[in-house]
């Protein structure tokens, strides 16, 4: 049977129907990935996440992410594995993605990963992680694009600032702020310094990226009476306004909102976000590009940083004369 179906040059045609027509009267089918894993290919590439799948759908950012990894995998003819950590470790999850190659998302603290692809020998690329020696990456200019926004709300004349950002992790304490979270904190940080200011002069929240937890992180931030909010991502500003909305706070009469991302809805969300773009379906579908060079062995440009940009709406004014 196994000639008829993997190599039936070696048969007769006559013999192969027959063989043919008994597997369809039982119902046979050729196990498709088993055949891949002996051939040690499985024309399937993997995206190891950072969290759990459930708060990954949450962020339509991956969605946008996705898409562009998507449009490689159907040129190319690849299938995609999500592959979200194992017992809250993207080191566990790795061995049980049978897959070709693996783009590895939010690394900012190597636990391990690097080293076990390396010693597999399975192809990555790196996206909005740190940097490692050697191996293909991808980034935004996260630290131009924080400082843009940041020096926007205070050439408006802000100065009471509250920042809304993502969750950094347990080891913050220990390594402090890295990866793309660094880079925009440090961006901030910049600006800041341009009028006098540090980020000691900030109210900071560090939250998981979902709507959820914005709305409940803004609540708390407005005891110390902002007048703007600047978040690190567009699902966490929406959750800012709507948080403000509750409160019948004006957004931006009383307090501006900004964030980063520009998501499809950011457009049309009211008020209409003023927030950083930054190319995200390019940066899923330049990974997926570079992931396919490296399984064939082509050459790699291992670093590329892609720009930002600040799309001015209206969720951000000048601070009101009489501040809340």
């Amino acid at each position: 049977m196994s000639f008829a179906f993997n190599n039936p040059q070696r048969i007769s045609t006559a013999t192969r129907e027959r063989i043919l027509a008994v597997a369809e009267d039982l119902g046979y089918t050729p196990n498709t990935l088993g055949r891949m894993l002996q051939a040690g290919t499985t024309n399937s590439i993997g995206v190891l996440l950072p969290q759990r799948l459930a708060q990954i759908l949450e962020n339509p950012y991956f969605a946008r992410f996705l898409m562009g990894v998507g449009q490689v995998c159907d040129r190319e003819g690849y299938t995609l594995l999500l592959t979200p950590p194992l017992q809250d470790s993207v080191l566990k999850a790795i061995p049980y993605a049978a897959v070709d190659g693996f783009i590895v998302c939010g690394l900012e603290i190597d636990r391990g990963e690097v080293a076990e692809l390396d010693r597999r020998g399975i192809p990555f690329v790196l996206i909005d992680s740190d940097r490692h020696e050697g191996a293909p990456h991808v980034e935004v200019d996260d630290r131009g694009g924080a400082r843009e926004v940041a020096r926007y709300l205070l050439e408006l004349g802000h100065r009471r600032l509250a920042v809304l950002s993502i969750d950094p992790g347990p080891d913050v304490a220990v390594r402090g702020h890295r990866g793309p979270l660094g880079r925009r904190l440090a961006g901030i940080a910049d600006a800041l310094a341009d009028v006098g200011m540090t980020m000691e002069d900030v109210r900071l929240a560090e939250v998981p990226a979902t709507r959820t937890e914005g709305y409940e992180a803004t609540k708390e931030l407005m005891s110390a009476n902002p007048t703007a909010v600047l978040a690190l991502s567009d699902v966490l500003a929406y959750g800012a306004i709507d948080a403000l909305r509750e409160m019948r706070v004006d957004v931006p009469g009383d307090v501006s909102v900004t964030g980063f991302d520009d998501l499809a809805e950011s457009a049309w969300f009211r008020p209409r976000l003023t927030t950083v773009r930054q190319p995200i379906v390019t940066k899923g579908r330049m990974a997926a590009d570079f992931l396919i060079s490296a399984i064939r062995g082509e050459d790699q440009h291992p670093h590329q940083t892609l720009g930002t940009s600040l799309v001015v709406r209206d969720s951000a004014t000048k601070p009101p004369k009489n501040p809340r």
